[in-house]
């Protein structure tokens, strides 16, 4: 299927931007994720959905015989960044990692898919196309009101959500827009500067050079257009029934942690933990001494159905 990119979905500023963006993209990918990965390109009325896969491939392969488990990255990131969850993830459950279409990734946008509905159709779409009949979604910042959204407009495939720190509970406010725009220069610091950046700023990219480069090299070759989600509401939230954990950093500068907790635990199988030192990151953030993907596991595996029933 021919895609055309629209202005209005998001776009790379040129091609040859885009080649660099990708160059950088694939070297991170070598550099941080377990080998070996599958990559697929899924069709979708909204454009080409690029997704990786690790772990086994087959649900019935020996102990690895979960449901798949699907990654939803943050706001002008790809699924690159879930590399510190892959290799755990991957060792009991299929797991793919998909680049949201509207952000810098392989992926070709035509339509836009920020609004709510059509958030949820897109992925509905993507999760057909990869013949998943259902899975575990996983989402960190905007990829976390991502899952919570899929949970309330298309729960059908759904087993079980994990929002990480996410987008979607509470307006955007002007402390995170900042920190997002310091996080980018601080970037550019010099590496001793930046390895103290890194901790001021509760910022695990800054430590991570081929993760670094892929995320400015996005920022500058890719033009997102996309407005910050509306929060759902209370009656959104009791509305949704599909069993959802959220890990919310105690340091969070998106969420005030115990409000957010409060509005997750409106879900009738809703349930938050707030992570002592951790800030947007959980998960990524080194030295935490929280382990998030023995969590995250665990949440799995009381949520698997059973294979019997």
């Amino acid at each position: 299927m021919k895609t055309v990119e629209n202005p209005e979905a998001g776009r790379f500023r040129s091609e040859a931007l885009r080649a660099k963006f990708l160059a950088a993209y694939d070297a991170a990918f070598a550099a941080l994720w377990p080998t070996p990965w599958a990559e697929d390109d899924v069709e979708t009325e909204f454009g080409t959905t690029h997704a990786h896969r690790f772990g086994p491939t087959d649900a019935g392969d020996g102990d690895a015989g979960g449901d798949p488990v699907v990654l939803l990255h943050g706001a002008n990131s790809n699924a690159v960044q879930w590399y510190p969850f892959v290799a755990a993830l991957g060792a009991r459950h299929p797991v793919i990692a998909l680049d949201t279409l509207g952000d810098p990734g392989r992926g070709v946008a035509r339509v836009p898919i920020h609004e709510p509905a059509t958030s949820a159709a897109w992925l509905d779409q993507v999760l057909a196309g990869l013949d998943i009949d259902r899975a575990h979604l996983v989402g960190h910042s905007y990829g976390g009101w991502l899952v919570l959204n899929q949970a309330l407009h298309r729960p059908e495939r759904l087993i079980s959500v994990t929002a990480l720190d996410p987008g979607g509970l509470e307006k955007v406010g002007l402390r995170f827009i900042w920190l997002m725009y310091l996080n980018g220069l601080a970037g550019l610091a010099p590496a001793p500067l930046r390895r103290r950046l890194a901790v001021w700023l509760d910022n695990p990219v800054l430590e991570v050079p081929e993760l670094k480069k892929v995320l400015l090299t996005g920022a500058r070759a890719f033009r997102t257009r996309r407005p910050a989600p509306l929060p759902l509401t209370d009656d959104d939230l009791r509305s949704i029934r599909t069993p959802t954990l959220a890990l919310l950093g105690e340091r969070s500068p998106l969420l005030h942690p115990r409000r957010a907790q409060a509005r997750i635990e409106l879900m009738p199988n809703g349930h938050a933990d707030i992570l002592p030192g951790v800030g947007h990151g959980p998960g990524f953030q080194r030295g935490t001494g929280v382990d998030v993907n023995a969590r995250l596991l665990a949440f799995l595996d009381s949520t698997q159905p059973d294979p019997r029933a």
